[in-house]
């Protein structure tokens, strides 16, 4: 094995997953993406898709702080406080006055902005004197009394907000007071608002064009998938509303297909929440990762499937400890553990999960290891992929033995590691074949 380099690969630190792309950032403050670009999503300069990461911006003194990715398009916040995106902004969801895509980062408001949250076409952001703010398609996610969509900033509440959520055209956010307010589109009862389901209503799809209640304390963090809502209260009691259909809920099939009020999960201890398309990923307090929902494209990652359905309605663990970092993407999954790593589960097919293929996976991928480390994928063809994160630009050679006491080490091929460090040796023999693999840096 080789010898770990100061040089090497930076731990993931955060992480984020739109409608078919991702993007983390990296302990050095650097962003990266990976996936759909088609809109520019990523940011490099291009429209062209990528299943390896890809550095979009160093690190450095204005270091990248947190990030996002809506629909099709992306937000991020530097450290001082300022707000960048690329993307789609055919529904002016950049807040740049305009509704041009582009595929560089573009500089939205100079300073002040401390959360950001993206919708499927919509986004909001959070600054320093507690005011939020929206841009984007109004159609459902009305906040300003209005369902006129905007391409510049707009204000929706003055003060007093400290915590946002979007899910794909609604919003919730948390007051000082604790009480949690919601806005937009009502379809499944994601709002909480106990106002029927009632498809013969026309306000029905717009649910509230401007704030309302819905809580009035002791809410403590929030957060929110395409169609559902959830949220914490001070007791450590957990809350869901919202879109059930496939179990995203997670609370036995109690409330199906929905709930348009508040509903107490019997489940509890969550540290953290992230709701994707139809699934819902939850960490709890001891750091084990618990899945519920659709499974239909294995973004729930090895679960335990009943009478061949392809949902879960009650949660299951599918790691047990060390997970630090969740995200749901549209039909797939990302997570990164306290060691750096990353991983994935679910549709690939514009190579979302970053392991050099557009291959999707029904168990959990690692996609970014910690440094020096090889992961080996077995592959549909019965051969294997090797995967390995070292030095960006030196070269690799893969050796295989036969035995160990004496190796006989024989070259197979040399790949270059990418700007991330990272390099795969695809279609290797079937892991039968040979008992022993090396990757050796050579000159």
């Amino acid at each position: 094995m080789l010898q770990a380099l100061s040089s090497g690969a930076q731990p993931v630190t955060q992480i984020t997953a739109g409608q078919s792309h991702s993007l983390f950032l990296k302990s050095d403050g650097s962003l990266w993406g990976m996936g759909n670009n088609q809109y520019g999503q990523l940011g490099d300069g291009t429209f062209n898709n990528t299943n390896w990461p890809e550095r979009i911006l160093d690190g450095g003194v204005r270091a990248i702080a947190a990030v996002q990715g809506g629909g099709n398009h992306s937000l991020f916040l530097k450290s001082d406080g300022s707000l960048w995106g690329m993307g789609d902004n055919s529904w002016g969801q950049l807040g740049d006055g305009t509704t041009n895509n582009i595929n560089q980062p573009e500089q939205i408001v100079p300073s002040n902005v401390v959360a950001i949250a993206t919708g499927l076409h919509h986004s909001l952001f959070l600054k320093a004197d507690g005011s939020l703010w929206a841009m984007g398609d109004n159609t459902f996610s009305g906040s300003d009394g209005t369902y006129i969509q905007t391409n510049i900033p707009n204000l929706i509440v003055a003060s007093n907000v400290v915590a946002i959520a979007a899910g794909a055209y609604h919003g919730l956010f948390l007051e000082k007071d604790g009480s949690l307010w919601a806005m937009g589109n009502n379809s499944w009862g994601q709002l909480g608002d106990g106002r029927p389901l009632d498809y013969s209503d026309p306000q029905y799809y717009h649910g509230t064009n401007s704030p309302e209640m819905i809580v009035a304390s002791n809410v403590t963090a929030i957060a929110a998938g395409y169609y559902v809502s959830f949220f914490s209260k001070k007791d450590g009691s957990f809350w869901g509303m919202g879109d059930n259909s496939g179990g995203i809920l997670g609370d036995g099939g109690g409330n199906w297909p929905g709930t348009n009020e508040p509903e107490q999960l019997a489940f509890g201890n969550i540290k953290a929440v992230s709701g994707g398309g139809l699934h819902s990923l939850f960490i709890k307090n001891d750091g084990s990762l618990w899945v519920t929902g659709d499974d239909y494209s294995g973004q729930l990652g090895n679960v335990t499937i009943v009478n061949g359905s392809y949902f879960i309605d009650t949660p299951q663990q599918i790691a047990d400890n060390n997970v630090r970092a969740i995200a749901g993407g549209s039909i797939y999954s990302l997570f990164a553990k306290s060691d750096g790593s990353l991983w994935g589960m679910g549709d690939n097919s514009y190579g979302q999960l970053g392991d050099g293929t557009d291959i999707s996976a029904d168990y959990p991928v690692e996609i970014l290891a910690a440094y020096n480390q090889v992961i080996a994928r077995p592959l549909s063809t019965g051969g294997m992929q090797l995967s390995f994160v070292g030095v960006a630009g030196v070269n690799y050679a893969l050796d295989i033995s036969a035995i160990l006491s004496p190796a006989n080490w024989v070259p197979q091929m040399t790949n270059s590691a990418n700007s991330f460090g990272a390099l795969s040796f695809t279609n290797m023999p079937a892991p039968n074949t040979n008992s022993f693999w090396r990757i050796r840096s050579v000159p």
